[in-house]
């Protein structure tokens, strides 16, 4: 209820939010104090936009203690379900369980693929119309509903509107942050006031059908402050007393509400103390809480709805306010509370509901309270609300049952429900409290987990080492710690103590037989194995391909990770490329951000190789985005590495630079020595290609004094610096120094069957060859390393090594073979926009005045979305093509417009077509 000016203003609000939700993302919270009409104003934005064409998915927040996990997305979800066709499995799984259509009985469901699974019912239905996702009463969302529907937020595409009533009690309050939409959406806050007297007259007397007089009206109005909710329960107060009586106004809401709860009948409000513990139920549930007859239910209701305490629509019974009912339960003694949360937990089956009303029956614990406080977590960590379960198990603690096993299960849950500094600080205590062994080792264990949500690798690993000197002979647990520190060591830098610990985690889960646990370590040993230049251990990866199941794990420890991974670095890229597309596919329906960002960026290496630089920009882009969400330095690092090495090969110096520094800063922040090497590879290559080859060597220098080059790995992963380095080694006449990496290379490719180290070992030799005086012998090893490149999709590596050829046969004095090879690595540079190098090849073309051709209009990234929007597709079938969110089409489309001068898809079609001719 609003009135006068201000009513005016919030209407205008709603009106303003529902325009520029039906064009693109919009956020709405409407804010005020207890009865001040923020349902009211709700009520009246869903049926506008439900008029003008938007689909409404509503819930109504409970403030009950006895909720249960996810209800609230649950009532968004409920009648959504024709649209799930076109999700995958594993979502229209998680949404029958949140709705309880679904057995509990196999794998769990992650959290994370709830909220993903809402975010693409959500897509799916703003492609057909706007849509609004409506909540009243924000600040009592259950957590569970709160963790979805802020990841639903925070990536909010399309015509999409979150609306959201939260109740204050200062001018403080506000609506929490994650209830905010992504860049350049914002949300808006509209606070409603107080009414003035005229309009809080006219609502008084429209709800209540009678007219007060003006004393009346002035005395409310002063009682009240303009509180319409108040006005109206003091105005009852007043008409239910005889003419001429004097009466006593309370003088604050909730004594209002206690006054009124009070007049009732002992009988009506033990009915009412039913349906303030249940929520919405049903006149039957009323009817078996209390004992009663479900007739004499409904006289005692009749008596609570003419005062106006309930309503009832059909066959269901709600209060008209939330203070009615949090007055009904208040008034409600501790023994008749207990008393009726009794009653309900023997007449509910749900787990859960029947754990929470049992945990609020009893103030000390009993072992069936316990024993159902246990199942109910075990339920909701199926159901993918481990936030529910952690609940559960702080009633079992808070009832007396606290023990270090418990403990341990509450951290756990507080870890995957994204809590990890309360899971931490739980940790630590059972840590200190516990003696040394196998209990201890499992807490620590779990710790150094946290350590990595804190992004210490290092402090990881040492938690691990402690845990494994603990752990005793429990085996499953000492896989898992062996699998964990080496994953750490690996990625703290130390690949030989980790390959030594995951030769100990296969040796141990072999004896274990865990299908699970062994194909971690099966897949993580032939991770490390590679790293050390053994090859692909093929037989040892076929075993964890055929142990891997479908339950949840990192996707840097799955076996069909890993046999992606080495497919790329081993030179396989198309097959690399697909297999990597099918499990970026899969954490899109699990919703694995973390994952997500790393699938990225090994799919933007691939692309840069391949020499897609369009997609790759794009899955820049999209990592940028990506990291915003997660906020951690390890996902920041990675996006800033994409960054720089875009920016170096488009010879955005000063941005590269800027890049590379950061990224080197957000890996040593988080310990990961292995990320560092990415920026310092695309720093080194900057240096190359601006010619600064002092420079390239010094950045270079600590990792070429570690290297034995009799013995040292070369494979692309481990040595992606070489190649410029050996260049630089070279044009700085260091040929000795260059001499043993090109003979690793020369060697470790032929040993290995490695095109990679075959044909940039052969063209740093040619370079070696030249620049000592031999250019016949050079012109040869370049041949040869052409013969390699032809094998391998790498555009830019083969356009360097036509570079070199052609400048080694111009000193031959064969110009035409010179202008022929130059002009071709020019074309090749220019596609793929590297103009510091295409400035060479256009500087040894300067001698032969050969056309170097016009600057493109379009980046590459903007062409590649631009081609397929102008065939036809729309933005969520580019983004889906591309990889990318439909929020980075968006803006590539909006920058394509822009440039080419076009308003429609059709103009865009026709302008590229122009362009392709």
């Amino acid at each position: 209820m609003t009135g006068g000016k201000s009513g005016s203003t919030e209407a205008r609000a709603v009106d303003d939010f529902l325009s520029s939700a039906s064009g693109g993302p919009s956020a709405l919270v409407i804010e005020g104090d207890a009865g001040i009409g923020k349902t009211t104003l709700w009520l009246s934005a869903l049926d506008t936009a439900r008029e003008r064409g938007f689909a409404v998915l509503a819930a109504r927040a409970a403030a009950t203690e006895s909720v249960l996990a996810y209800a609230s997305l649950a009532d968004l979800m409920a009648h959504t379900g024709a649209d799930w066709r076109q999700l995958p499995d594993p979502q229209r799984l998680a949404l029958d369980r949140i709705l309880l259509r679904a057995s509990t009985d196999a794998e769990p469901t992650d959290q994370r693929t709830v909220a993903a699974a809402v975010l693409s019912v959500v897509q799916i239905l703003a492609e057909k119309s706007p849509v609004l996702v409506a909540i009243d009463d924000l600040q009592w969302l259950d957590p569970s509903s709160a963790m979805a529907i802020g990841f639903v937020a925070r990536r909010l595409t399309g015509r999409v509107g979150m609306l959201a009533t939260f109740r204050t009690n200062s001018h403080r309050d506000r609506a929490p942050s994650w209830f905010v939409p992504p860049p350049p959406a914002e949300l808006t806050r509209t606070r409603l006031g107080p009414l003035s007297i005229g309009a809080l007259h006219a609502a008084v007397s429209q709800r209540l059908g009678r007219s007060l007089s003006r004393p009346q009206i002035s005395r409310i109005y002063g009682v009240s402050a303009g509180n319409p909710f108040y006005a109206i329960e003091l105005a009852r107060t007043l008409l239910d007393q005889p003419p001429g009586t004097q009466v006593s106004l309370p003088a604050t809401l909730m004594e209002l509400v206690r006054n009124r709860v009070g007049t009732l009948e002992p009988a009506v409000r033990e009915v009412l103390l039913a349906v303030s513990c249940l929520g919405a139920p049903s006149i039957e549930d009323i009817a078996h809480a209390t004992g009663g007859d479900a007739d004499d239910v409904v006289a005692l209701l009749g008596v609570a709805e003419v005062q106006g305490t309930v309503e009832i629509a059909g066959n269901r019974v709600q209060f008209t306010h939330p203070l009615l009912a949090q007055g009904c339960y208040d008034d409600a003694t501790a023994a008749q509370r207990r008393a009726m949360h009794r009653r309900l937990a023997t007449l509910v089956t749900e787990p859960e509901l029947r754990a929470r009303h049992l945990a609020l029956s009893a103030p000390t614990a009993d072992p069936a309270t316990l024993q159902a406080l246990d199942a109910a977590a075990r339920s909701a960590r199926v159901r993918g609300a481990p936030m529910a379960a952690a609940e559960m198990l702080e009633l079992t603690i808070r009832l007396g049952a606290d023990s270090p096993k418990r403990r341990i299960r509450l951290a756990r849950n507080y870890l995957d429900a994204g809590d990890p500094a309360r899971a931490g600080a739980l940790l630590e205590d059972v840590i200190r409290a516990l003696p040394p062994g196998t209990q201890r080792a499992e807490a620590l264990s779990m710790h150094a987990v946290v350590a990595l949500y804190g992004e210490s690798f290092l402090e990881a690993a040492e938690l691990l080492e402690r845990a494994l000197s603990e752990v005793g002979d429990q085996l499953p647990l000492r896989v898992q710690i062996l699998v964990s520190l080496s994953f750490a060591m690996l990625n703290t830098g130390d690949s030989a103590a980790a390959l030594r610990i995951v030769e100990d985690a296969v040796t141990n889960a072999e004896r274990l037989g865990h299908p699970q646990l062994l194909g971690q370590a099966l897949s993580l040993r032939a991770h490390l194995r590679f790293r050390h230049g053994d090859g692909i251990d093929e037989a040892g990866l076929q075993r964890a391909l055929e142990l891997e199941d479908n339950a949840f794990m990192p996707a840097a420890l799955r076996p069909s990770m890993q046999k992606a991974l080495l497919l790329g670095w081993s030179g396989q890229l198309d097959t690399a490329y697909a297999e990597m597309v099918g499990l970026r596919q899969a954490c899109i329906e699990r919703g694995e951000e973390n994952e997500l960002i790393h699938l990225a960026f090994n799919l933007f290496q691939i692309e840069m190789w391949r020499g897609n630089v369009g997609n790759a920009s794009l899955l820049a882009e999209d990592a940028a985005a990506r990291a915003e969400l997660l906020r951690t330095e390890l996902a920041r690092g990675v996006a800033l590495t994409m960054s720089a090495t875009l920016a170096a090969h488009a010879g955005r110096e000063g941005e590269a630079r800027a890049d590379v520094e950061k990224a080197l800063t957000a890996s040593r922040r988080c310990g990961a020595h292995i990320l560092a090497l990415w920026p310092l590879t695309t720093l080194i290559f900057l240096e190359v290609s601006l010619g600064n080859y002092h420079a390239a060597v010094s950045i270079a220098e600590p990792m070429l004094s570690q290297a034995n080059w009799d013995r040292q790995t070369t494979e692309l992963v481990q040595a992606p610096f070489l190649p410029d380095v050996l260049e630089a080694l070279i044009a700085l006449g260091r040929y000795d120094e260059a001499e043993p990496p090109i003979d690793a290379l020369e060697r470790n490719g032929r040993r290995m069957g490695r095109a990679w180290m075959l044909s940039v070992g052969a063209r740093s030799r040619a370079m070696l060859l030249a620049a000592k005086g031999d250019v016949t012998a050079a012109t040869a090893a370049a041949e040869a390393a052409m013969v390699e490149h032809d094998t391998l999709p790498m555009p830019f590596e083969r356009a360097r090594t036509q570079l070199l050829i052609g400048q080694v046969q111009r000193r031959r004095r064969h110009r035409d073979d010179a202008t022929v090879n130059v002009s071709a690595a020019l074309a090749v540079f220019d596609e793929l926009d590297t103009p510091l190098w295409a400035a060479r090849a256009r500087a040894a073309l300067a001698h032969s005045g050969a056309n170097t051709g016009p600057a493109k209009l379009l980046t590459a990234g903007e062409r590649r979305v631009a081609e397929l929007a102008a065939s036809g597709m729309t933005n969520r079938e580019v983004a889906a093509a591309l990889f990318i969110s439909p929020k980075t089409v968006e803006v590539h489309l909006t920058r394509v417009y822009r440039k080419l001068d076009v308003r429609t898809r059709a103009g865009l079609a026709r302008r590229i077509d122009q362009l392709k001719t």
